[in-house]
């Protein structure tokens, strides 16, 4: 994942607007294109998408084709409840679902579900924290699975949770990214 540099924010005002960002310049560092007179450096997130018709990942009409900026918003009863975004390249959608499922079925408050051990299974192998044990590590072998440690912290999470009965916001940041919860 060491390829991919994302920076997410999640922002909710006084009135409970809620936004989901994710800043990305992909890989490797963007697209090496420096814009001089604004101080950009330009992106290449289009870097997956094809020109081939036909291809699975290729532009067109009512197609979507796959990318990784996926910031995110839970609804419910029709009001936001939730503004985040997990980082890190493939990992992001698997990393949302992750996420929410700390949250709602692990009932988990947001910090401990942004910090909980993570996994990955991409390109044949499934890539562990090392905070997950050794001996799951070796369980999963013995069953038969590719199972190795990350190098790297896998992926990264900022999210805020409104308490809309108590009027109260609650912030998470993932200790794997630079980033912090503060609220003024």
């Amino acid at each position: 994942m060491r390829d991919f540099m994302a920076i997410g924010r999640s922002v909710v005002d006084r009135d409970l607007n809620a936004v989901s960002l994710i800043n990305s310049l992909f890989y490797p560092f963007g697209s090496g294109i420096y814009a001089p007179k604004s101080g950009i450096l330009l992106h290449n997130r289009g870097w997956s998408f094809r020109a081939r018709p036909g291809h699975l990942n290729s532009l067109g009409p009512r197609k979507r084709p796959m990318h990784t900026i996926i910031p995110g918003l839970v609804r419910k009863d029709g009001r936001t409840v939730m503004s985040f975004g997990v980082m890190g390249g493939h990992y992001q959608a698997a990393g949302h679902a992750n996420l929410i499922s700390n949250i709602l079925d692990l009932k988990m408050d947001i910090q401990a579900a942004a910090e909980a051990p993570r996994s990955f299974a991409f390109d044949g192998a499934l890539s562990l924290e090392t905070t997950i044990s050794p001996d799951i590590r070796d369980e999963l072998r013995a069953r038969g699975h590719e199972a190795r440690f990350s190098e790297e912290p896998i992926g990264g999470c900022q999210a805020i949770r409104i308490d809309h009965a108590r009027g109260v916001l609650f912030g998470a940041s993932d200790h794997r990214k630079d980033g912090l919860a503060l609220g003024f």
